[in-house]
């Protein structure tokens, strides 16, 4: 058997997933660069409190996650899956520039909105892209490359910033504009980098009303789904893997190196296992990434210093290496070709609703428990998952 991250693996994957690859890569070190400063830049300068901060995020992120099912169901009606990651990606992009430019924070609450819009608009039709370019055989190796490069950009974003707020003497402004060119060079690479292949005849286009394709997804579909959102819960979420660490003694100044370090793990792991998934049964290896969250979840649970938090820190990001691009995977697999893009619309808004369920649940049994608790609950809700995995039956692949 041929080692899944070989280059000839690279090789055989089509220009448009490298490219697509690029684009998410692009834009995640934009708004990675200024995402990881806007909560201290409208605190220790414009003056806003912590709850403020909070629900921006709130609204910015349900706002995206119920964008992405009408978006879905909108590439499979019209078949123009790139026209609308376009306008996804068109939109982030030129808000952008508002966030040096705002003379107040009501400009930043709606460059924030803006921009989570578009990142919900782009979701599901670039998901669904990725299905429609790959070779069947090599879905796994492209979403995990996808998922790889996107991560790049997630750690050489606050990277970028740190260094550039350093080079700055904590200039937000100037690292803001310098954040604007890789958010237009995304845009530009998908436009002349990304070709949408001609829908086959027997895909047809959806002609469901809106979300009345869900009753023809099937329940392939609808057991990844669920096991997805049982995942999601169980994900006690990032920003309390940084409390963890700060409450086990990392410094403040270095809070940001926590996400870093997880996602150079993720970036390193996603396309190997991306490309193993082609080559074994998807439920053994998703059991695996289960497994590994169980023991991310005991680590952090039981950490009584920092490093073995750290070692928590990098089994988390190897678990999320194993099982993001998998699951989308499953959900390609699992729906069929002209409803691709509303099953991953649906997809994302279950995963993103449980993602919140379960950040509302770890905090508020941080609050009671400490975060031995909350990582301890985590553990238990993945043990399920890994239960409801080895009960249900494996999922059968759409035409």
């Amino acid at each position: 058997m041929s080692d899944p991250s070989s280059p000839a693996t690279w090789r055989r994957l089509p220009r448009g997933i490298w490219a697509l690859g690029f684009v998410s890569m692009f834009m995640d070190i934009s708004s990675e660069m200024i995402h990881g400063l806007l909560p201290v830049y409208l605190v220790a300068v414009l003056g806003t409190s912590a709850l403020t901060v909070g629900i921006i995020e709130g609204l910015a992120e349900a706002t995206a996650a119920a964008t992405k099912v009408f978006s879905g169901v909108l590439s499979d009606r019209l078949g123009r899956r790139k026209l609308l990651a376009t306008v996804g990606y068109a939109m982030a992009a030129l808000t952008k520039p508002v966030f040096p430019l705002a003379p107040a924070i009501e400009w930043l609450v709606a460059a924030r909105f803006v921009d989570r819009v578009g990142k919900g608009i782009r979701g599901a039709p670039r998901d669904a892209l990725v299905a429609d370019i790959a070779p069947p055989a090599l879905r796994g190796a492209a979403y995990g490359l996808r998922q790889a490069l996107d991560t790049t950009g997630a750690f050489v974003g606050p990277l970028l910033a740190i260094a550039l707020m350093a080079a700055t003497a904590n200039d937000f402004v100037v690292v803001f504009w310098i954040a604007v060119l890789p958010a237009f060079l995304a845009v530009v690479t998908l436009v002349l980098g990304v070709e949408e292949p001609a829908r086959r005849a027997g895909d047809g286009v959806a002609a469901a009303p809106p979300l009345g394709g869900a009753r023809a997804l099937g329940t392939s579909f609808w057991r990844v789904t669920a096991l997805a959102a049982v995942l999601m819960i169980a994900r006690v979420g990032e920003p309390f893997l940084v409390l963890r660490a700060q409450g086990l003694g990392l410094p403040f100044a270095l809070a940001p190196a926590v996400l870093v370090a997880m996602n150079v793990v993720y970036a390193l792991a996603a396309f190997p296992a991306g490309a193993l998934a082609d080559r074994v049964d998807h439920r053994r290896l998703l059991a695996l990434g289960l497994v590994v969250l169980v023991a991310a979840d005991l680590c952090l649970a039981a950490a009584d210093g920092f490093m073995t938090a750290a070692a928590g820190i990098v089994l988390w990001g190897l678990h999320m290496a194993l099982t993001q691009g998998l699951l989308a995977a499953l959900v390609a697999n699992a729906a069929p070709a002209a409803l691709r893009g509303t099953a991953f619309g649906l997809f994302n808004l279950a995963s993103g609703a449980a993602l919140l369920a379960g950040g509302i649940g770890a905090g508020a049994l941080w609050d009671q428990l400490g975060g031995a608790g909350a990582f301890a609950a985590g553990a238990v809700l993945a043990c399920i998952a890994l239960a409801g995995l080895l009960v249900l039956p494996p999922p059968v692949a759409a035409r």
